[in-house]
């Protein structure tokens, strides 16, 4: 009793994806890191670019996710097809779900300066519970827990990206198969089909301000759909600041941007989440840092600044 008392929100979070559907985690700074859900993404950049994000959630709420992605992905010789290959670490409350995945994507133009991307995903996931968690008596003893299985799952994915200098598109579904992680009868534990579709826009305000608002849909069969909303200004092509909106029918959240282009190749930036539904009494609110680096430019069709 003691155990279930002071890990109610670690409970919870395991009840809601073993006992529903797992879903891949979410971002505030989603645009800057669309290669975890879009394999038509890769080689976008048009240089060698590694995506490093941690993601802190509910922060002061016991058993609060705790995110970790690395993305590395660069467009071939043949500019038409890129490569990509990340790794994403997310810990909910007991529950750890490690993704490793490579990515595969193959573009041709559309117009003057446009895109349209096909990608593909594959990997495996991995599933399992802290040791602490299932030697727990309580635990041990609870039919709904003690078929869970700690184990790699291979999974892949699917996506389109079109984009030119100035908007984009995107329709992935980053994991096809339905997998189920727990093998007692009458419960399922699966990592469901999710579909993602996002967009954004660059707008000229003046000659130093720039508007990019931008969305990101996200359902997911057994789960209520996502809506995430952001607007960013961009100050004299360095200064990234703006807000974020998310919202579904259990919760919404209300978040501030700030992103800096320090060189040519670097690129840091911050987010800060607040809640506004019924957990917004018990944390302080969510972190989320982000470093880009740029390691090896194809300078005849760099763009800079990357917008997307």
């Amino acid at each position: 009793m003691k155990f279930i008392k002071h890990n109610i929100l670690a409970i919870a979070l395991l009840s809601c994806s073993v006992g529903f559907a797992q879903q891949l985690p979410q971002f505030t700074q989603y645009m800057y890191n669309t290669i975890s859900v879009n394999p038509a993404y890769a080689g976008s950049r048009e240089a060698l670019s590694v995506v490093g994000l941690h993601r802190s959630q509910w922060v002061g709420f016991k058993g609060g996710p705790i995110t970790q992605t690395l993305s590395i992905h660069t467009p071939l010789r043949n500019d038409r097809i890129g490569l990509g290959l990340s790794f994403i670490e997310d810990d909910l409350g007991p529950q750890n779900y490690s993704y490793l995945y490579g990515d595969f994507s193959y573009s041709i133009p559309t117009g003057r300066t446009g895109k349209l991307a096909f990608g593909l995903k594959a990997g495996f996931t991995q599933y399992s519970l802290d040791a602490e968690f299932r030697n727990d008596e309580t635990i041990a003893n609870d039919d709904y827990f003690s078929g869970y299985e700690d184990r790699w799952a291979p999974n892949f994915g699917l996506g389109a990206y079109w984009s030119t200098d100035r908007v984009y598109f995107g329709l992935s579904t980053p994991r096809v198969l339905n997998t189920d992680e727990n093998k007692t009868d009458g419960y399922e534990a699966l990592e469901r089909l999710s579909y993602y579709f996002t967009g954004g826009v660059v707008v000229d305000l003046s000659k130093s301000i720039k508007l990019k608002p931008a969305f990101l849909v996200k359902a997911t069969n057994g789960a209520p759909i996502s809506y995430d909303l952001t607007a960013n200004f961009l100050f004299n092509e360095k200064f990234w600041l703006g807000g974020s909106y998310r919202i579904n029918e259990k919760t919404a959240a209300i978040g501030g941007i700030v992103d800096f282009q320090i060189s040519r190749q670097l690129r840091v930036g911050y987010a800060y989440e607040k809640p506004i539904s019924d957990i917004a009494s018990y944390t302080t609110g969510s972190h989320e840092l982000l470093l880009i680096y740029e390691f090896k430019f194809l300078s005849s069709k760099l763009k800079s600044p990357r917008y997307f």
